[in-house]
């Protein structure tokens, strides 16, 4: 089985209704051990790869995410499209708890991150200009619409570097810039799906409105959780949807995002370099 369709979330989507799992694949990558073993199987008739980002049973901080092992690993799946599912804070009134948003654009606020499989010899620039795949976008619009889940298309994700959430000012420094929502993911996740030519869409699922909202009380764990769990089902519901509507072919530009972004001479390559970017570059060397 070979899953086309990649969703990153927690580890409670993997008992969600209709999902038939097959199997669970732990994957080496170059860059190390993933988050979790992929589990692969079938949902609304096609096959799938689930990953739980932060490890099932929530033990990875945000900080600590190897994400270029979490997407290489799909990669090596034969993943073409990711669905990530994150829980964001609202820097907006439009944004309410429980609402589903699907951002277009990302700022990054992060500290020393790796957002990229390229170096040691292989230089590769890729268009980030517009982030998330536009046709996937339109099916996540789509999803959420057919299960009644109230949802805004497009806006700016804020992603921060926790995992300490944010400061009163820094709130309102962020709603100054016009940002729509925060979180401490999905910038690293879209950026190394793009190097690797994987259609990438974000489902952020509003849980609080951060600190900055004068009628809400301060972020907290337990107002998170509460939030978290009643929007457990309505990703299922989402997720779902989005896949059992997923277009047989791709009509974006992310498949060929290398096409144009390698700079490097090909006779100065190392071998070494070559050799562990193979799975996505070989076809352009």
């Amino acid at each position: 089985m070979t899953p086309t369709i990649g969703i990153i979330g927690g580890s409670g989507l993997y008992s969600m209704p209709g999902f038939e799992a097959e199997e669970e694949r732990s994957i080496e990558t170059p860059w190390g051990t993933p988050s979790d073993a992929y589990v692969v199987g079938t949902l609304a008739g096609k096959h799938v790869a689930f990953l739980s980002r932060h490890g099932r049973g929530h033990r990875i901080s945000p900080s600590e995410l190897n994400f270029r092992a979490n997407i290489y690993g799909f990669k090596a799946l034969g993943v073409e499209r990711i669905l990530s599912l994150s829980a964001v804070g609202s820097l907006k009134e439009e944004h309410r708890p429980l609402d589903f948003v699907i951002p277009d654009q990302f700022v990054d606020r992060t500290r020393g991150r790796v957002s990229t499989f390229f170096g040691d010899g292989l230089v590769a620039h890729i268009s980030f200009a517009h982030p998330i795949c536009p046709q996937l976008a339109q099916v996540a619009a789509a999803a959420c619409n057919e299960v009644g889940v109230p949802s805004k298309s497009g806006g700016t994700y804020l992603c921060m570097e926790g995992p300490a959430f944010s400061t009163f000012a820094e709130s309102n420094l962020y709603r100054s810039w016009g940002m729509d929502v925060i979180g401490m993911t999905n910038l690293q996740e879209a950026k190394l799906a793009r190097e690797a030519e994987i259609c990438y869409v974000t489902f952020a699922m509003v849980t609080d409105y951060d600190c900055w909202h004068e009628e809400h009380d301060a972020v907290t764990v337990e107002s998170i959780i509460a939030n978290l769990m009643q929007n457990a089902q309505n990703a299922a519901k989402v997720v779902t949807a989005a896949v059992k509507y997923m277009p047989a072919t791709r009509e974006c530009k992310c498949g060929s995002a290398l096409a144009h972004a390698l700079i490097t001479d090909r006779k100065a390559i190392p071998e070494a370099t070559r050799k562990k970017l193979e799975l996505l570059v070989g076809r352009y060397l």
